[in-house]
């Protein structure tokens, strides 16, 4: 484990910190992190502001800081599946769920809310949406996607008509209640309390899982080493429109340390008490401390025969009778004394614990989704096995390495009796590949956590450990930001390559659902490396290109409807593979133009469009004599050329209609004539079905002359991206500020895209309506948290046609990211 990044705030205000008020954090699969922290204004009895900061981890200085109105301390935050909707609950029995403002991450609303007054709420969970995935170490070599994550069998907590999961939240409160709140489909909330058993007691920590079957599993405990750590089934349903809440006792366990004679008195409380996944019931983390220690005990669920009185064991036995079992919980295993545990982290990576994978996982040193994080009170982090808890890893903060002779900083602590920094809240990405962690101060700190657990490996297995993860984000659509923590420059080039290898061997349908994903996720890799800098350009060009391209051709109908052929797209593509001919109207007599017809104003209004694609096919035949460049555009694959030849096509019958709305080129000749022509000869030479032949010479020598013909454009190939991944590369952690962008430091890997940057008095490009904003735009602007694409927040336009362009991305970027504001001197 090493240090990223650490973001700490300009003028650290008064905070209420303190052992007994824990600082909550959360991760979410879209790489926003939410955390809280309880604030006093100049007078510390008056005046205290909870807040819920959140950031995404691009891009930590900026940070949106929510005054979430709650009237106690924030007890829990937790972010659904989708990664676009937080819960918060308080010590008052608040619960609120907050969603994106106009899909900004940093612009968020309160939406909806439910109390339990005067209650706190003491644990917090959405309800399960039977999506369950299970990643399978022994089959990381497969050549199939459908082996390595496979879909498990999972019911929904709750259900829909037609069997649809129902979305809602559930929480635990100190008076031992549960709270169920159900969200219908028209926006109203069901609530619904009961208690968890008939007799109510003091419930201090509780931890909310799932079962297989649709039921909820409560685990629950007043704090006391000595008393019993409860469990309990809880079945949601819906009975007359009203919510209904059933709850069953379920088998309960004493804690290992409190029932030896020698420790009993040496653990007085339990301070964490864990599920180790979501979806897992049987298995349970328990902490117990003291003053100045801590031991971890893991419990596991097991069912065993129930032993029968000799009495009746010389019966006969009756056919299929069988011996009766009850469910036991048995200790798996337990530490060592500690130092005392000040924050526990689990995976969130599903890994499957079959004999099998943990076998190919040890012999391969694949550690992801196997840690548990243990954070202390000395500021050290150590991250243990989740089923045996030997030490895997250990991480020491400057504060965990004892006071240094001269460390002036550590006697001025003893002094004034401060705390020591360490980490009050702690979080694992959905790759289990990276931590967050907050400290006492409200310091951000994010750590690298090593695959293979700091143990030296051969390269082929790095590269192969970090493409089984790409390949899980792509599957799963969750953000791999944090397995870009761990790519090295030197290992770009073959993980693109071996990538793009699994994904031609994937089935055709599989193929057509991941075609963008993994376009976004080339383009990430290669901004990592000089040598492959340029190809970001290819990828991203190529992400723009399908997307104009499905919009495009989504605007052809077939001339008879009832007619059970192919559309006039699939039609046009067919003609266009297996045509040798360079000139576009001998193209066009093959056609049945009568598809191609359209009205007017959509063509009009997508003229910026179509005029971009005019701009790329230039662009990219004019430096086709400069393809060693690191500025040279996008070549891509003979599938792209094939695509914009199509557009060529297309566009010189609209042409015709309506002449307006062809792009306009600064020449004499009949461009679109002569970039096809100039094309076709191009894709000739790079398609799959001969060998790769290089351009000929007469090619490259007409390409030489095109400056001189046509006015070439200076395109915007690859959108600004500010983000700190980049800058990365190095050992040395980066120092930054909330609020703060100009902290970021430069240098090291970002020299590899200099050539990309903007002069100040360059013009500002609209990235997804292509068209330029001026040198500095007035509109506000948003950009993309992942490959900082700009666009306008507010549409320009009044056609139909354009706004459904614009609608198609109101969510999410080309790349998948998500938007956040920009004030207008950044686009």
């Amino acid at each position: 484990m090493e240090l990223a990044y650490v973001c700490e705030w300009e003028k650290r205000p008064k905070s209420t910190h303190c052992p007994s008020i824990p600082l909550v954090c959360s991760w979410s699969c879209r790489n926003l992190v939410a955390f809280s922290t309880d604030l006093k204004g100049e007078d510390d009895d008056k005046d205290v502001s909870h807040m819920i900061h959140i950031i995404d981890t691009e891009h930590p200085w900026d940070v949106y800081s929510i005054s979430s109105g709650h009237t106690e301390v924030i007890s829990c935050l937790e972010w659904d599946q989708s990664g676009s909707r937080l819960l918060s609950a308080d010590g008052d029995g608040q619960i609120k769920c907050w969603s994106m403002s106009d899909h900004l991450v940093n612009s968020w609303e309160s939406v909806l809310s439910s109390s339990l007054d005067g209650d706190p709420i003491v644990a917090l969970s959405w309800l399960h949406n039977g999506v369950k995935l299970a990643l399978h170490v022994e089959m990381s070599g497969s050549t199939n996607f459908g082996e390595k994550f496979s879909r498990v069998k999972f019911s929904p907590s709750l259900t829909l008509f037609g069997g649809k999961p129902m979305e809602g939240w559930l929480a635990v409160a100190v008076s031992g209640l549960v709270t169920v709140s159900l969200l219908k489909p028209g926006g109203a909330l069901l609530t619904a309390s009961e208690s968890l058993c008939r007799l109510r007691g003091r419930v201090a920590l509780a931890d909310i899982a799932f079962t297989g079957g649709g039921n909820i599993v409560v685990a629950a405990t007043d704090g006391s080493g000595s008393s019993p750590v409860q469990f309990y089934k809880v079945v949601v349903s819906v009975v007359s429109e009203k919510c209904r809440i059933d709850t069953e006792l379920l088998p309960s366990l004493f804690l290992r340390c409190t029932t030896d004679a020698t420790r009993r008195d040496k653990y007085p409380a339990v301070t964490h008490l864990k599920f180790l996944t979501r979806e897992n019931s049987e298995q349970v983390l328990l902490c117990a401390s003291h003053q100045s220690g801590s031991i971890v005990e893991c419990w596991s669920l097991r069912k065993e025969g129930l032993p029968v009185n000799n009495i009746f064991q010389h019966r006969s036995p009756v056919v299929g009778e069988k011996q009766p079992t009850i469910l036991k919980w048995r200790i798996l295993t337990t530490t060592g004394d500690l130092e005392r545990v000040s924050a526990i982290a689990l995976p969130k990576l599903p890994i499957s614990i079959s004999n099998t994978d943990l076998k190919v996982a040890s012999d391969t040193k694949f550690c992801p989704g196997l840690g548990v994080a243990l954070a202390f009170h000395d500021g050290s982090i150590q991250i243990l096995h989740r089923l045996s808890l030997h030490t895997m890893g250990v991480f020491y903060s400057s504060s965990a390495s004892g006071q240094r002779p001269g460390d002036e900083s550590a006697v001025k602590r003893q002094r004034t009796g401060g705390p020591a920094p360490h980490f009050k809240a702690l979080q694992f990405s959905w790759t289990s590949l990276a931590l967050a962690g907050v400290d006492n101060h409200g310091k951000l700190h994010m750590l690298r956590v090593s695959p293979s657990m700091g143990q030296v490996l051969e390269m082929n297995t790095t590269l192969r450990h970090l493409l089984f993860l790409l390949e899980y984000c792509m599957v799963t659509g969750y953000d791999w930001w944090d397995v870009l923590l761990h790519v090295q420059p030197s290992m770009v080039h073959n993980l693109v390559e071996k990538l793009h290898e699994e994904y031609m061997r994937q089935n055709q349908a599989l193929q057509q659902v991941l075609a963008t994903r993994i376009v976004a996720v080339k383009a990430s890799l290669c901004k990592l490396s000089t040598a492959t800098a340029a190809r970001a350009c290819d990828f991203h060009a190529k992400l723009l290109l399908i997307a104009i391209s499905s919009t495009l051709k989504s605007l052809l109908r077939p001339h008879v409807l009832h007619l059970p052929d192919k559309s006039p797209g699939d039609r046009l593509a067919e003609i266009c593979a297996k045509n040798t001919d360079t000139d576009i109207d001998k193209v066009m007599i093959n056609l049945k133009t009568e598809e191609f017809v359209l009205d007017g104003p959509p063509l009009q209004s997508l003229q910026q469009l179509i005029q971009w694609v005019g701009d790329f096919v230039l662009y990219l035949l004019a430096n086709l004599p400069n393809q060693g460049s690191l500025v040279r555009p996008g070549l891509g694959s003979a599938c792209g050329l094939l695509v914009l030849s199509e557009l060529l096509v297309m566009i010189r019958i609209w042409g015709l209609l309506k002449p307006g709305c062809l792009p306009s080129f600064t020449a004499t000749l009949d461009s679109l004539q002569l970039l096809f022509r100039l094309l076709t000869r191009l894709w000739l030479c790079s398609r799959e079905e001969g060998p790769p032949q290089d351009p000929d010479e007469t090619l490259i020598d007409e390409c030489c002359l095109l400056p001189s013909q046509l006015l070439v454009p200076s395109m915007d190939w690859l959108p600004v991206n500010d983000g700190v991944v980049v800058r990365l590369q190095g050992k040395h952690p980066l120092r930054l500020q909330f609020g703060k962008a100009s902290s970021l430091p430069g240098g090291g890997a970002t020299a590899a895209l200099e050539v990309f940057t903007r002069s100040p008095g360059s013009q500002k490009m609209d990235n997804l309506r292509c068209v330029h904003m001026g040198v500095c735009p007035t509109e506000e602007s948003k950009a993309c948290t992942r490959c900082g694409c700009v666009t306008m927040l507010r549409s320009p336009n009044k056609t139909n046609a354009m706004k459904q362009w614009e609608q198609r991305w109101i969510k999410n970027c080309l790349c998948g990211g998500l938007w956040r504001r920009i004030p207008p001197t950044l686009s």
